[in-house]
């Protein structure tokens, strides 16, 4: 019976927190878009990037040749 005069006034100050930190994250807007983050994984962000960044590592990925430019050390002429 003495554990409930100690657990009563715990659970109380975790209520109170509770409320505290849902308040506060209402607040801060932390509840006004809860699609962005769905959406922003399926957007492509290859716009983001200049011109032309990807350009050589897609063609060497294409050619098949990954281990160096081409005409280098690994190629048998």
């Amino acid at each position: 019976m003495n554990v409930l005069l100690f657990l009563i006034p715990v659970s109380l100050v975790l209520l109170l927190l509770a409320v505290w930190a849902f308040r506060w994250a209402v607040r801060k807007g932390q509840f006004e878009n809860l699609d962005a983050a769905a959406i922003d994984i399926l957007r492509d962000d290859s716009n983001d990037r200049a011109p032309g960044e990807d350009a050589p590592r897609n063609a060497q990925a294409v050619d098949g040749d990954s281990n160096g430019p081409p005409g280098g050390p690994d190629r048998a002429d």
